[in-house]
């Protein structure tokens, strides 16, 4: 069977596709509303990773909602989460789609899709949604990514990594400035993976 992770070129969803690789034919899939080359990036990772990689592009109503949400709430979690519910479906629209898996962890806060969600877009859709790493904590996590993966980290503004912050985040910059950046997101660790443990 095949499956489809929604991939950012970070240690999280690069982990998942390599948990799901036993069980599946995983190919990686990033998701852009192509106002930064972020596919690019995604791309080096999935070639150090060995695995198939693509870029989707999402509607731009989806990134316009998300600043609109984001501009409205003062941060970041709402927006990210309706680009993330609308990636996922996008996602599921695909032909030849099955599974959608994702690299969300058991204490991540954003994004998240809610149960009901989920469900909609199983049902509709036809396809599997899996989260294999729901059960992993962060400290279980990092204990395997120095196992199997080698990455680089830094902050948010530091590390260009291909997920729906990166591209929200560059809205952001073009119409509000750096100053709302720096209002509405709060400062945090970011990875890229680089390559893979021999």
């Amino acid at each position: 069977m095949n499956v489809s992770v929604l991939f950012s070129g970070g240690k999280d969803s690069s982990l998942s596709a390599i948990l799901l690789d036993q069980f599946f034919d995983v190919e990686l899939v990033t998701c852009s509303f192509s106002v930064l080359p972020i596919g690019d990036i995604a791309k080096k990772a999935a070639e150090e990773l060995g695995f198939p990689h693509r870029v989707l592009k999402l509607d731009n109503e989806i990134l316009e909602n998300a600043f609109n949400i984001i501009v409205k709430d003062g941060f970041p979690k709402n927006a990210i989460d309706h680009i993330h519910h609308k990636a996922v479906e996008t996602l599921a629209s695909d032909d030849g789609v099955v599974a959608i898996a994702d690299g969300i962890r058991r204490d991540d806060r954003v994004p998240l899709l809610t149960n009901p969600q989920v469900h909609s877009i199983e049902d509709r859709y036809g396809v599997h949604y899996i989260c294999p790493l729901r059960g992993y904590g962060r400290a279980a996590v990092n204990a395997l990514v120095k196992q199997y993966l080698v990455i680089e980290e830094g902050q948010s503004d530091e590390i260009i990594k291909a997920d729906y912050e990166t591209e929200l985040r560059e809205v952001i910059r073009q119409r509000i400035g750096q100053d709302g950046i720096d209002k509405i997101f709060p400062s945090h660790v970011q990875s890229r993976v680089i390559g893979r443990v021999n």
